[in-house]
């Protein structure tokens, strides 16, 4: 019996088959990494490459240096010998091929998990202040339903008052409040974005979609604030004064 299941195995199963799916090619992870592919494929010319994630130059290269987007890392051999063409190529005809299969590959940009920005040190009293804002308007709107999370303060918000994050796997939720909204139209319409936002932290906790749709705006009116994506905040005393 033992006898018989190892002839089986031994004919069911073809070394050369099993070693050829073992030896497959390893993901590419890097400019490195496809470097050393295109090189197997029959790249001589190039001895660094570098990603870049500019849509309307897919393949470049000057001197010894490449530049691929780095959707190519996970494009078939197919594709990638046709950037070995493209660069190695000895006529414009074999070259312009080539350039048709690279570009006719469906390229998407690789997903990177985006780093938060932190508040800056002389910003903490401002961010602590808003937590704290936080939490009162938590108790006041929302019977202190919401989760307590942080308020940061960001300076690179410039077209956008606020911003509310849910959570990832790796990064607890957020809300972000613009310095220069604070600055520039002070703690009531600081306040208002704050509240806001809060609407959209609502959405999260209670399983809506996180946008302006019917929920947000119902939730809105009842917190009394603009139920809006977008709103123009009430200018600072001085430029009421001026209009």
């Amino acid at each position: 019996m033992l006898r018989a299941l190892k002839r089986y195995l031994t004919r069911a199963v073809d070394p050369a088959q099993l070693m050829l799916a073992l030896d497959g090619p390893a993901p590419l992870r890097n400019g490195d990494d496809l470097l050393a592919r295109l090189q197997k494929l029959g790249l001589r010319r190039i001895d660094r490459c570098r990603l870049t994630s500019n849509r309307n130059v897919m393949v470049s290269y000057r001197g010894a240096e490449l530049r691929v987007h780095e959707g190519y890392l996970v494009a078939p051999d197919s594709v990638l010998r046709a950037i070995v063409v493209f660069i190695e190529g000895r006529t414009r005809a074999d070259r312009a091929r080539a350039r048709r299969v690279i570009v006719e590959h469906p390229v998407r940009a690789v997903d990177r998990p985006q780093r938060r920005d932190r508040t800056r040190p002389e910003d903490g009293r401002m961010a602590e202040e808003l937590t704290r804002q936080h939490m009162a308007l938590n108790a006041r709107f929302f019977d202190g339903s919401l989760r307590a999370i942080p308020v940061r303060v960001s300076r690179r918000m410039k077209s956008r008052l606020g911003h509310y994050t849910a959570a990832t796997p790796t990064e607890a939720a957020e809300i972000a409040i613009s310095w220069r909204h604070v600055r520039r139209h002070g703690w009531t319409e600081a306040l208002h974005t704050l509240l806001h936002e809060m609407v959209h932290q609502w959405q999260d906790e209670q399983g809506f979609a996180i946008d302006h749709g019917a929920s947000f705006r119902a939730k809105a009116r009842e917190v009394g604030i603009q139920p809006s994506a977008r709103r123009r905040p009430n200018p600072p005393p001085a430029e009421r004064m001026q209009a």
